[in-house]
């Protein structure tokens, strides 16, 4: 097929992502900066009618796809839009375009041939989990294959990519298959051109004997005819090589000891889902991929019920212990130590309602301390009343007594100029007769100063 340079209006083909029997995958852009994945049918439509037998099939098969898009799953890639390209009249589908690596890359150098059980455990769930939401709407894939299954490494979740055989008629799918189909993960009856909801089952089971065991079961050694056919008949009539086996032969040389022991410890609810799903007989397989991951997610729960089952002793003992604890406490008084230092034990009841008078005591306290404060006020109030009114009568006091001071002092001065006047008189007269008339004044009154 030639290159296809103009997908459709608005849509950038930005080259070939991959290429392979039921189509290319190219890089495409939309106008703007979102970038999608263009898968391209090889088989052309040159007429856009819904008489044309290969058109009309093209628009069932997507309006079946669309059906998958109505509730979208995490695990499962988004169609965006469908069509026939300008260029080379080829039908193609647009999808979401995932960032990161394909499973296939996951299980080659520098990375390790196998996954870790929990690793494992968690691309089972979301693979089948995507089987289911298909299967669901009645869409069967039909290329289930690790190349088809892209880990995002924005989300950290797996999903299912490429519908390519999906929107194929049944006539191209049996073509593609047998010349161009990833024959190592077919189910036997596509050796037959037939696509059941169990054949989808089938390739999941291809998908988790990989993880565990580090290859698929009938690996292609090359890609002739005789090699192909010698796989496919390993689908058809061979017993499938024991997991374990391979398990234990591909484990890393670079895990520790512990670490290859815990490894080895696949629980065997998984192997025998595992053994299930790659039953010859599509009705000896699960029915769907409903079934399947109802299947591992009773496994997955399985898990820890077995687990919690395994410590059942240890838990009933346990119980039992708490069990008599419980009944010694209830035995025991309920007593609160009044220190850290020994003493006797006082009784809760005891120990309530010293707490409650202490309270009391507080508040009666914190009463008294106000009625104190508030009577101490009145007091100063008083007391500063009074010493106000004292100060008042002293200042009145004062001035009386110094009114009377003065008064005496007057009183003294006049009797001190009576007194000289009188003896002046009596000098005088007893200068004219010569007597000594010089009063006895030892009688005479004393005044005080």
């Amino acid at each position: 097929m030639s290159k296809v340079f103009t997908i459709a209006e608005g849509l950038e083909n930005l080259g070939a992502l991959r290429t392979g029997g039921q189509g290319s995958v190219y890089k495409g852009k939309r106008n703007g900066i979102i970038y999608t994945a263009v898968k391209l049918i090889p088989t052309p439509i040159h007429t856009e009618d819904p008489k044309d037998k290969n058109y009309r099939n093209f628009q069932n098969e997507v309006a079946k796809l669309q059906k998958v898009n109505e509730n979208p799953n995490p695990n499962v890639v988004k169609m965006l839009s469908w069509g026939v390209t300008e260029s080379g009249s080829f039908p193609y589908i647009e999808m979401e375009y995932i960032e990161g690596p394909d499973l296939s890359e996951l299980l080659t150098p520098p990375n390790e041939k196998i996954f870790t059980i929990k690793e494992i455990l968690k691309l089972a769930d979301q693979l089948g989990c995507a089987l289911a939401h298909c299967h669901k709407v009645g869409v069967k894939h039909g290329d289930i294959k690790s190349d088809n299954i892209k880990y995002n490494s924005n989300t950290g979740n797996y999903i299912l990519l490429d519908f390519g055989l999906a929107i194929m008629s049944e006539e191209q799918r049996r073509t593609s298959i047998r010349h161009a189909g990833a024959v190592e993960f077919m189910a036997p009856e596509q050796n037959e051109g037939k696509m059941l909801l169990q054949t989808d089952v089938y390739s999941f089971g291809v998908i988790l004997y990989e993880l565990i065991g580090g290859r698929v079961p009938f690996p292609l050694n090359n890609g002739s005819d005789t090699g192909r056919n010698t796989v496919m008949v390993g689908h058809l009539e061979e017993d499938v090589p024991d997991v374990m086996t391979l398990r234990k032969d591909n484990l890393p040389k670079s895990w520790s000891k512990e670490k290859k022991d815990e490894e080895m410890q696949v629980p065997a609810w998984l192997l025998d889902l595992l053994n299930k799903c790659l039953q010859k007989l599509p009705e000896n397989r699960y029915d769907s991929g409903v079934e399947l991951h109802q299947a591992i997610e009773r496994g997955t729960v399985s898990v820890g019920v077995n687990v919690l089952a395994s410590m059942q002793p240890e838990i009933i003992a346990l119980q039992e212990e708490n069990k008599r604890l419980q009944r010694a406490l209830a035995e025991q008084p309920q007593t609160v130590i009044s220190s850290d230092r020994p003493g006797a034990p006082v009784s809760k009841a005891f120990f309530n309602g010293v707490f409650a008078l202490m309270i009391v005591f507080m508040l009666l306290s914190g009463y008294l301390l106000f009625i104190r404060d508030a009577s101490a006020n009145v007091d100063a109030a008083k007391a500063d009343s009074i010493a106000n009114a004292d100060s008042l009568a002293n200042a009145q006091d004062r001035e009386l007594t110094e009114q009377a001071f003065r008064r005496n002092q007057d009183s003294i001065r006049d009797a001190q100029e009576e007194r000289r006047r009188l003896k002046e008189e009596e000098e005088s007269a007893n200068t004219d007769t010569g007597e000594d008339l010089t009063p006895d004044t030892s009688l005479a009154p004393q005044v005080s100063q």
